[in-house]
């Protein structure tokens, strides 16, 4: 019987990007230096400018969103406990 692997990150040291042009609709795909993470908080993606200075972009999750919110008091007023 075969065992499901649940993942709960998932890491690369290198991506690949697949874009299509718009105006002649060629596919193009590059493999970048580009480091990902990926959990249920959302993605990040670590690299470095033109200048070799470290950069990072994160894509945040509905779910992390939600807790952003709660913790700085934006999120729904209610009680957790009641």
């Amino acid at each position: 019987m075969e065992r499901e692997i649940l993942l709960d990150k998932i890491e690369a040291d290198w991506i690949t990007i697949e874009v299509i042009d718009k105006t002649t609709g060629k596919t193009f795909r590059r493999n970048l230096p580009v480091k990902y993470l990926e959990t249920d908080n959302g993605v990040a993606l670590f690299g470095e400018t033109l200048e070799g200075k470290p950069a990072q972009i994160h894509f945040l999750s509905e779910a992390a969103l939600a807790k952003i919110n709660d913790l700085t008091g934006k999120g729904p007023d209610c009680a957790r406990c009641d």
